[in-house]
């Protein structure tokens, strides 16, 4: 397949199928990796995830991905974290007490409230800041326990309302974190991932 390519982090806990399957319908070539030298050195890379917060930075810190990741950030590398992946760039999260994340926002992840109904599954809008490059007001689908409360300082994003006002999605530059999942998220999902790919391309690497 002609075209960029994309590596996607395996994390031993999130269904990646559905990912590759996205950027394929883009005629980007997915690859899996968890070579942190090849995920420190690549042109654009993707952090999916399900499961725990815990799970999810334990694998990380196994395989030495999380410095390649952190590393790309400071950089401001093509990234993009999606769904677990995304809370997983926080500092904490209230589902894994004492258990630190990446820290690359200073961000807490917490729960929904249990006043609607949890985990979110199902489709949501979000609405987005004006200035924002890559996101956009829109349908997206949800899978999520846990979410970020505030867009971080540096950062614009989108917002959602599920219960709580919380961040759907948030980007600075190249980098794009979303607790939605773009790849489930239909023509409005591959519209935002192919704006994710042009941006990224046009960032010296």
């Amino acid at each position: 397949m002609g075209g960029p390519t994309v590596t996607i982090v395996r994390t031993g806990t999130a269904n990646t199928a559905s990912v590759v399957a996205a950027f394929g319908r883009l005629g980007t070539r997915a690859v899996l990796s968890d070579d942190p030298d090849a995920i420190a050195g690549a042109p654009m890379v993707v952090l999916p995830g399900v499961g725990s917060f815990s799970a999810g930075v334990e694998r990380l810190s196994a395989t030495g991905v999380d410095r390649a990741i952190i590393g790309r950030v400071d950089q401001n590398r093509p990234t993009l974290g999606i769904c677990l992946g995304m809370q997983l760039f926080a500092g904490s999260s209230d589902e894994s007490p004492g258990v630190a994340g990446l820290g690359v926002i200073d961000a807490n992840a917490t729960a929904l409230p249990g006043s609607v109904s949890v985990p979110q599954l199902g489709w949501n809008r979000i609405e987005a800041d004006p200035g924002c490059r890559i996101l956009r007001n829109g349908e997206v689908y949800y899978a999520n326990s846990y979410k970020l409360d505030a867009v971080p300082v540096g950062w614009r994003g989108a917002m959602t309302t599920h219960g709580d006002r919380f961040v759907g999605a948030i980007e600075r530059g190249p980098v794009v974190l979303c607790q939605f999942h773009p790849e489930l998220s239909g023509a409005f999902g591959a519209g935002m991932l192919g704006r994710w790919i042009e941006i990224a391309g046009g960032v010296p690497c």
